[in-house]
């Protein structure tokens, strides 16, 4: 694919991510960047890079174990909203505009590099593999946490893809989150790679709440519902709720939809 066509491509991705409210739906998932800096064994005063940071959840979570954290992320609003959080929590944080797939940043300037459901969606995955290990120093560690093609977020996308098919040619986010992928990417440049397998549960009071608020608030499938407009949204819609009751484990007449995810843990080599 042609350096164009992802330029392109990534500017469409901006205005997804820059649509609806993000920063709604990462404040649901918080513990899984939380759970993440503490497996990662972050060390008080170490330098650490969150890669599309978002609202700041990882940066958040690094900046509480008493690490000196940027927060890096191309949409300038989600940036905002974790200058906010910082703020609010007294935290000191350093924020830039920056691309996944460019960073800004000499070789070896982090002792560790982080992102939560952030980096997996960059289109160039070998690149974002690169820049990461990269800014990350030697015997740094590199410290991801990435929704599963298997898992309720991997069907949800293929089930949004359904009705609003990806552009050709680029592989899925949620290959972050396949073994075999994550190897190949990272390859010979991390050593003591390891994948741990693990989940989140979303808590919703419905299946329709949860199809309403990620209508409402997530980028892609906000901008799923416009492409297809009232008529067409109706099945996706329908296509949502019917997803989320398939997976719910709930009892209670609630919704609680378990979301496979892996911690991704590696030191630079």
């Amino acid at each position: 694919m042609t350096e164009l066509v992802l330029d392109g491509l990534k500017a469409k991705q901006q205005k997804t991510w820059a649509s609806g409210d993000y920063s709604a739906v990462a404040a649901l998932i918080q513990p899984i960047a939380e759970e993440l800096a503490q497996a990662a064994d972050l060390s008080a005063g170490a330098t650490v890079l969150d890669i599309a940071a978002g609202s700041g959840n990882a940066s958040l979570a690094a900046a509480r174990c008493g690490c000196r954290v940027t927060s890096t992320d191309y949409v300038t609003g989600l940036l905002d909203r974790g200058r906010e959080r910082a703020g609010a929590e007294h935290l000191p944080m350093d924020f830039d505009i920056a691309d996944a797939e460019s960073l800004p940043y000499a070789d070896a300037s982090y002792d560790a590099v982080i992102s939560v459901v952030g980096a997996m969606f960059a289109p160039d995955q070998e690149r974002v593999a690169a820049e990461m290990t990269r800014v990350c120093r030697p015997g740094g560690t590199i410290a991801m946490a990435n929704w599963t093609p298997e898992g309720f977020i991997g069907h949800m996308f293929r089930t949004v893809g359904r009705r609003v098919p990806p552009p050709p040619g680029i592989r899925g986010p949620v290959e972050w989150g396949s073994e075999p992928r994550i190897r190949e990417l990272f390859g010979d440049r991390v050593t003591d790679l390891r994948i741990v397998p693990r989940t989140f549960v979303f808590r919703f009071a419905s299946p329709e709440h949860f199809a309403d608020y990620f209508r409402t608030n997530y980028g892609p499938t906000l901008k799923a519902f416009e492409a297809l407009g009232p008529d067409g949204g109706k099945p996706l819609y329908d296509d949502l709720v019917a997803l989320a009751a398939e997976h719910n484990v709930a009892t209670d007449g609630t919704a609680k939809i378990p979301s496979a995810y892996v911690q991704v843990l590696a030191t630079r080599r």
